[in-house]
């Protein structure tokens, strides 16, 4: 009598074919186990097709910030977007808010109970959100390890950081491993933008250092960047036929000195425009860069307003496959 077959390897079994003759056929080794869970939140405006797939793993979790939309309150999403871009165009109030901490602890002990030994969870900068700061107070009541990382930036450039991640926690990776191909994604990484105007962002109180330019905002289309985590200008531009051509060559310029740019191109309202800033930059690069299409999340948009596009560059990293088989996604438009 044989004993067991050790731990992790492949267990044989005779197998007979059609001629009678036996064969051994091993079967495939399982898959790794996941030990750490990873969390975001939906400031990290993830491609639809591959949030969906993420959120059917038992290890993967998003978070929704609220959106304010006139007088109603909205999780961040499909919905929240269309009353947020209604209350834009009629000139209502629009605000958005934190998750509570309480909500955060309800996602991590349910995580806890599902047994995994960690969690990553990677969120919107702390300098343009409460966030992170709710995810802090709700680790600190669980009992098993939960790792904060602020990412200091917003949109896909936290979200393929977040792909990443995803992808190193499905591989097995222990939490220090996820949280440095999260950081490793995060380096580096640009979001550039135009604005038809300052004045969504002056309302919401996250102008930053573009407070300067409000003055004179009705004879400027600025060009700003997410730097440190906060909103910066970095050129004035007279007209928008300018601003948004000088916004692609920005962008090109970056994307040409990594040695496999990935971008995104984010909107809110105007997806034409979007689309067709995406073919330029595929165009520009000779269609070596995968450039995604992605709205802008309303948790952004209510800051930005109606017509803002912004372009994330970043280096390739694993994580844009699928986040359950490891399959590619290839280009992802949403």
């Amino acid at each position: 009598m044989t004993g067991p077959s050790a731990p992790g390897r492949p267990r044989s079994r005779p197998i007979w074919d059609r001629w009678g003759r036996l064969r051994i056929a091993s079967r495939q080794p399982a898959q790794p186990k996941v030990r750490t869970a990873v969390v975001t939140d939906s400031a990290a405006g993830l491609p639809a097709d591959w949030l969906a797939e993420a959120e059917a793993a038992p290890w993967f979790e998003t978070v929704p910030l609220s959106v304010l939309a006139g007088e109603e309150i909205f999780a961040d999403g499909p919905e929240a977007e269309a009353a947020l871009g209604i209350a834009l165009a009629a000139g209502r109030p629009v605000k958005t808010s934190r998750p509570a901490p309480g909500v955060f602890e309800r996602i991590y002990r349910d995580l806890e109970r599902r047994g995994f030994a960690a969690i990553a969870s990677i969120h919107l900068s702390g300098a343009l959100s409460g966030t992170v700061d709710a995810a802090r107070l709700a680790a600190e009541k669980v009992g098993i390890p939960v790792h904060v990382l602020d990412t200091r930036t917003a949109g896909l450039a936290q979200g393929f950081a977040v792909q990443s991640a995803a992808a190193a926690a499905r591989a097995g990776e222990a939490p220090d491993a996820v949280l440095a191909v999260a950081r490793e994604a995060l380096a580096g990484a640009e979001v550039r933008f135009f604005l038809p105007s300052l004045e969504q962002l002056r309302r919401g109180g996250r102008i930053g250092a573009a407070a300067s330019w409000v003055g004179t905002m009705l004879s400027i289309k600025p060009l700003l960047a997410i730097r440190d985590g906060q909103i910066v200008p970095i050129e004035r531009i007279r007209s928008a036929a300018r601003a948004i051509p000088r916004l692609v060559d920005l962008s090109v310029r970056d994307a040409r000195t990594r040695a496999q740019p990935r971008l995104a191109v984010h909107y809110f309202g105007n997806r034409s425009e979007a689309d067709a800033i995406a073919g330029q930059l595929g165009e520009a690069l000779g269609g070596d860069a995968d450039v995604v299409v992605s709205p802008l999340p309303g948790s952004l948009a209510a800051h930005t307003g109606v017509g803002v596009l912004a372009v994330v560059v970043t280096e390739a990293r694993r994580g844009s496959d699928s986040p359950l088989t490891g399959a590619p996604f290839g280009r992802l438009s949403t």
